[in-house]
């Protein structure tokens, strides 16, 4: 499939704010190898990553995946903003995200956290935890509206439960990991989402599926 037609299968509704989660997962659930979710990758999954993020306004992490990842600033010719949110303020201004990259990173925080001077746009967004219908409002209200959650399992498992994801780029990589890895969501119970499957793409043994929340639109 051309750049062009995954672009228009990817992409963002004009019309509305929207966040698509993108993740990585063995065939038996697992969401990381040795901690780390590059030990799933290959190269249609990491061709689906970019284009997530090339079409995206904004990319949301958590702060745990940051420095689990190893995670660096934006540096592509459409920089965007990598947006990082830390109930703890467990950030340091030497990390990579902050002195290797393009654009300067937005850290949503809470009011209790406490933090060294980042070189980054701080949001507050809660008095001690992090309120994630608050986060993604502060970002649409700076244009940024179209949204890409990279992890980890916690942010995306809390997202889930505020209702807040409406969409999900699945890859599944063609291996049993087994272990204790974390599941690509984790978090409070809730019932159970009903998703669409919007797509299916095979990449050899590889499959990129794309699943829409249905009352999504």
């Amino acid at each position: 499939m051309t750049d062009t037609a995954l672009a228009s299968l990817y992409g963002y509704p004009r019309d509305r704010a929207w966040v698509t989660a993108n993740f990585v997962s063995s065939v038996d659930g697992a969401v990381s190898v040795d901690g780390r979710s590059a030990g799933l990758g290959s190269p249609a999954d990491r061709q689906i990553y970019l284009l997530g993020r090339e079409l995206a306004d904004v990319v949301l992490v958590g702060a745990t995946t940051v420095l689990t990842e190893g995670y660096r600033g934006a540096r592509r010719a459409r920089p965007l903003p990598i947006a990082v949110v830390t109930g703890r303020g467990s950030l340091t201004p030497d990390l990579p995200l902050f002195t290797d990259t393009a654009v300067p990173p937005i850290v949503i925080t809470t009011e209790a956290a406490r933090m060294p001077a980042l070189p980054a746009e701080v949001v507050i967004a809660g008095e001690t935890e992090v309120d994630l219908k608050v986060a993604v409002a502060e970002l649409a209200a700076r244009g940024l509206r179209h949204v890409d959650l990279e992890g980890g399992p916690r942010l995306f498992g809390s997202m889930v439960a505020e209702g807040l994801v409406d969409a999900l780029n699945l890859t599944v990589a063609p291996v049993l990991a087994v272990g204790d890895a974390a599941r690509i969501a984790h978090g409070p119970v809730v019932p159970p989402v009903d998703l669409a499957l919007a797509s299916v793409l095979r990449a050899d043994d590889v499959l990129l599926l794309r699943y829409q929340r249905r009352n999504s639109s």
